[in-house]
């Protein structure tokens, strides 16, 4: 079969790469100028640091199937996340641990003192949190959720967080132990040559023919036998029903000599200060040594329709919204819609691909049963 599919990101390349196995032909059509979407990486010709160009992505899961995928493609290198907040004039570790506990409360606490302690300052009061505030108030109390949540939080996400879900901060994650460690996953790593060459894996393939700085426009499925769009759903239907929210972010480069802060990641949780955090990439790659180094300082705004959306926003309006440009998207005959932007949802890297070759699969079954492929292959009600 002749398959269209629309973006050159991870979900992209990785149902191009498994449906040109089975041997079918493929045309991947990205409108950037690079392949790789947001987790595109490239060496800094100044510096020579690899750069996370859309902002850090750190490869971690608990899926050994897609772990041992991407290890096909790169040579990952051993790296752990271990992330900084400056809050109230010092620092701190995330996610809060044992140590941050002590060092903010100037104690020291066992583990199981700690616990107990958290367990007195939280707000007990609170029986099911129905926002953002009321989640971390119930959890860590009014103390570590303002220095560590509130301001971030309005800064990340642009109101109030008694207006965000409680779902958006899920199971506040509170260590009472030493672990440092930002993720909890089994497999952490940090592809050794950055991301791009992965995805350039992926689409090289003779079956595969990709063109960058190509829009692709609904009109044109009509000359495939199926297409994959990973692009924003409702920018396919024309944004009829009004544009889903995002949040976009804006990236201030700064270049210095030496280290400028000791660490990749340094949140800023106080809502004086502008940006939401610093990330300085040469850590991202602590086999490397540079003599320079390259920060950028990351602000987070609302997202225009001439920027580039982050995070879905999924307030009340867009679940509606959204719910009808499901509708729109099901009864369609020959597209499908995945990844981030397709389905209007917050992916990480390991999600995406497992839904790719899930995709995939599923795809090739319907084929083989000659039945019509799924126009969404999981439920992404609002």
């Amino acid at each position: 079969m002749n398959f269209a599919i629309v973006g050159a990101g991870f979900t992209g390349a990785v149902l191009a790469q498994e449906l040109a196995k089975a041997g079918h032909t493929i045309s991947v059509f990205e409108s950037r100028n690079h392949i790789a979407g947001n987790c595109y990486s490239e060496r800094d010709e100044k510096t020579g640091v690899m750069l996370h160009k859309y902002g850090p992505h750190i490869f971690h899961t608990d899926n050994e199937a897609v772990w041992n995928y991407v290890n096909q493609y790169t040579e990952f290198m051993p790296y752990i996340n271990r992330v900084k907040t400056t809050s109230q004039g010092r620092v701190f570790s995330l996610p809060i641990n044992l140590h941050t506990i002590n060092q903010y409360f100037n104690k020291t606490l066992s583990p199981a003192e700690a616990k107990a302690f958290i367990q007195s300052i939280a707000d007990n009061t609170i029986q099911e949190p129905q926002s953002f505030e009321e989640q971390a108030m119930k959890f860590v109390g009014k103390d570590l959720y303002e220095a560590f949540f509130k301001g971030y939080t309005i800064k990340q996400w642009g109101v109030s967080p008694t207006e965000l879900p409680a779902s958006i901060l899920k199971r506040l994650p509170v260590r009472f132990n030493y672990d440092d460690n930002y993720f909890n996953h089994k497999y952490q790593g940090m592809p050794k040559e950055g991301y791009t060459p992965i995805v350039e894996a992926l689409l090289s393939h003779e079956n595969i023919q990709t063109h960058l700085n190509t829009s692709f426009k609904a009109e044109q499925a009509k000359e495939f036998d199926h297409v994959f769009y990973t692009g924003p759903i409702d920018a396919w239907f024309n944004y009829e029903e009004g544009r889903l929210g995002y949040r976009t972010l804006d990236f201030v480069r700064e270049d210095h000599d030496g280290d400028y802060q000791g660490c990749a990641v340094m949140n800023y949780g106080d809502q004086n200060v502008p940006y939401t955090r610093i990330s300085e990439h040469k850590h991202f790659a602590p086999w490397e040594t540079h003599e320079q180094t390259v920060i950028f300082k990351e602000y987070s705004r609302e997202c225009t329709e001439d920027d580039i959306p982050y995070y879905p926003i999924r307030l009340v309006n867009e679940k509606a919204m959204l719910n009808v440009y499901i509708e729109k998207a099901k009864a369609q005959t020959n597209v499908s819609f995945l990844g981030r932007l397709g389905t209007y949802r917050y992916l990480d890297m390991d999600v995406t691909i497992a839904e790719a070759l899930d995709a995939s699969q599923k795809t090739l079954e319907a084929i083989a049963k000659g039945k019509s492929i799924p126009s969404l292959f999981i439920d992404i009600a609002g």
